[in-house]
């Protein structure tokens, strides 16, 4: 005799395989989702688009809860996968969670949840900076809580011999950016405060949050002397590319992509911004 629990189980497991049963029919022609807990993603948008400009992307910014860096691993979870599930209804084929601070807290049970789906996460570029000098002293800027999750603190430990990695928490920089302060003297000196002990004497800044792009030149700035300043866009485009070549899903490259722009803050003012940010020189 089956038991409720069990028939309770046995029809979650059945949504269960319907739901990723739907989700294998993908086809090359539905669009790319990309979220971020705000418009600093849109970084990682330009670097998708630049490598595959045939293909139609659809993003989402979060910007009514913005900053995800402050708050709890609870919390970005459950605002990250009530995204993916807009997504899912949109029929997206991939997903690029274009965000460090919901990568390192949600990407997993995001995974777990959709396993059939392609999706790819952001993490600090710290291989590189370690790779192109040895013994260097490399500064990782990023949110409180991508610092202190165990994805990052795990790749502190793996290159931690190879280098000196200094986390430089920059919870306030995300705010600036959502404004559209992106070389204000607010912002300088802001970068000032966190980056004026460490001149020269740094070889590289790893930006550990997508919208940390937006004011790379601000950076520069403040640490002219800094040879190497990187960021986790790239890699991640390229890693979607390799996915969905190996799943048979990119468009044609006749095909001529779009971009559209959503976000949960009412009003024309985060659109406008994400237009501006995305057709901006960086």
């Amino acid at each position: 005799m089956v038991s409720q629990d069990q028939r309770i189980v046995c029809q979650k497991q059945d949504y269960s395989m319907r739901k990723d049963k739907r989700m294998m029919n993908v086809k090359k022609t539905q669009p790319i989702g990309v979220f971020d807990s705000g418009v600093g993603g849109i970084s990682v948008l330009r670097d998708l688009h630049r490598l595959m400009p045939q293909e139609d992307y659809f993003f989402y910014g979060d910007s009514a809860n913005a900053p995800y860096g402050i708050k709890t691993v609870a919390q970005v979870t459950e605002l990250s996968l009530a995204i993916v599930k807009k997504f899912v209804e949109k029929n997206v084929k991939a997903i690029v969670v274009a965000c460090n601070t919901a990568t390192s807290a949600a990407i997993n049970e995001i995974r777990k949840r959709y396993p059939s789906l392609t999706i790819v996460g952001l993490e600090p570029a710290v291989k590189p900076a370690v790779m192109r000098k040895p013994n260097s002293r490399i500064l990782v800027m990023a949110t409180p809580l991508t610092l202190r999750e165990q994805k990052f603190q795990a790749l502190m430990q793996q290159y931690e011999k190879l280098a000196e990695l200094i986390p430089i928490p920059a919870p306030n920089l995300v705010e600036f950016i959502e404004k559209g302060e992106l070389d204000s003297p607010a912002v300088v000196g802001y970068l000032e405060g966190l980056l004026q002990q460490y001149r020269n004497n740094t070889d590289a800044i790893v930006l550990g949050c997508t919208h940390f792009p937006f004011v790379k030149h601000a950076i520069q700035k403040v640490m002219p002397e800094v040879p190497f300043i990187i960021d986790g866009g790239p890699g991640a485009a390229r890693e979607l590319q390799r996915q969905l070549r190996g799943k048979n899903l990119l468009e044609p490259q006749k095909h001529q992509g779009s971009v559209a722009f959503a976000n949960s803050q009412p009003g024309p003012e985060k659109i406008a911004l994400s237009e501006r940010l995305f057709n901006s020189k960086m």
